[in-house]
């Protein structure tokens, strides 16, 4: 049944998207289907787990604070990936600085408006010497220089690939103290690799701020 049914919904999400605008533009975009190709999706139980699955692609698109670059891209797992990030995991919060745009804060009452110039890009200071890391793609396209093994590594066990300071518990095992990995090393790798497949869709951008003279970056 899931099988069958999968291609059918990614068609629709595709579609609704373009009809509705939340498809960020890019230079190369992904060939779409005509508008009467739409599927019949009534025999797809509202409350069905790939109904609710769909509903958080839709939205994770809806809400993708930066134009995204599709071409080449999962459509569904960068749609859940934004739902994970934007709404489910607050990487805004440390990884963009300031988080939001000058008049967008929403803890001082404002209608909300994320720093898109510096979306994801780090430069959150945490104390003297932490800084949150670039996460958006580097030259390569690969976020925070990272290949997905690489990502799922850290993610899963804390483990600070860049061997940056401070090295706790100790220089041969240097794990990431700000990141809450703990957490986030639970997801399924099919969240995770929704995460990556984010975060290679996002543009790539400049730290707020510049790490200081031995600061080290999470």
């Amino acid at each position: 049944m899931t099988r069958r049914v999968l291609p059918s919904v990614l068609l629709f999400l595709v579609l609704a998207l373009s009809a509705g605008g939340a498809l960020a533009q890019t230079d190369e975009q992904p060939v779409l289907p005509k508008a009467g190709t739409v599927p019949d999706l009534s025999g797809v139980a509202p409350d069905s787990f790939i109904f609710l699955e769909l509903r958080r692609i839709i939205r994770g698109f809806q809400i993708a604070p930066v134009p995204l670059n599709l071409q080449g891209k999962d459509l569904a797992l960068v749609g859940l990936g934004s739902y994970i990030v934007n709404a489910q995991g607050g990487c805004n919060d440390c990884h963009t600085n300031p988080p939001f745009a000058p008049g967008g804060d929403p803890f001082m009452g404002q209608p909300k408006h994320i720093n898109a110039e510096r979306y994801l890009a780090g430069g959150t200071p945490f104390g003297p010497v932490i800084v949150s890391r670039n996460l958006t793609p580097d030259e390569n396209g690969k976020p925070a220089g990272l290949t997905f093994s690489e990502f799922r590594t850290v993610i899963r066990t804390g483990k600070d690939l860049d061997h940056l300071p401070p090295h706790i518990p100790s220089v041969d095992n240097d794990l990431l103290q700000v990141m809450p990995w703990p957490i986030y090393g639970e997801m399924l790798d099919h969240d995770l690799r929704a995460i990556y497949e984010f975060l290679r869709a996002i543009p790539p951008a400049q730290p707020g701020t510049c790490a200081g003279p031995g600061e080290a970056a999470q």
